[in-house]
């Protein structure tokens, strides 16, 4: 019996890992701006993001929705923070990592500010 309530936990875990509105951030693979981007389409198709990273991509993430809340784009939802066991992909040993996720919604003024920046992006394209 704990087997099957240990099976379907896991399952309720899997499905939750995958929301449509989560953008996991790396410190490596992608410039800062590409995130700050890709979480204003999201918080438009969505209206919030969730915003996740471990160990050294923290401070992108923190530094993404600082961006966002600054520019007036989103406004704090939720902030989690937690440790995760990662395998070493060297020796094979469980090796604790900090993970935060922040989640961000679509504040009042979101809509009005992605019409100005797209008003300024068609007129500059226009000039050109």
């Amino acid at each position: 019996m704990e087997g099957i309530t240990e099976g379907v936990n896991n399952m309720s875990l899997a499905v939750d890992s995958q929301r449509k509105n989560r953008i996991q951030v790396s410190n490596t693979k992608k410039p800062l701006f590409f995130y700050v981007n890709l979480a204003k389409r999201y918080i438009q198709q969505y209206t919030d993001v969730e915003l996740s990273a471990l160990g050294m991509a923290i401070a992108t993430v923190v530094t993404v929705a600082e961006i966002l809340k600054n520019s007036g784009f989103a406004v704090e939802k939720r902030i989690m923070t937690s440790t995760v066991d990662i395998k070493d992909g060297a020796r094979g040993r469980p090796v604790q990592k900090p993970k935060i996720e922040i989640t961000l919604a679509k504040s009042e003024k979101f809509d009005e500010l992605m019409a100005a920046a797209n008003e300024d992006k068609e007129s500059a394209e226009a000039q050109e």
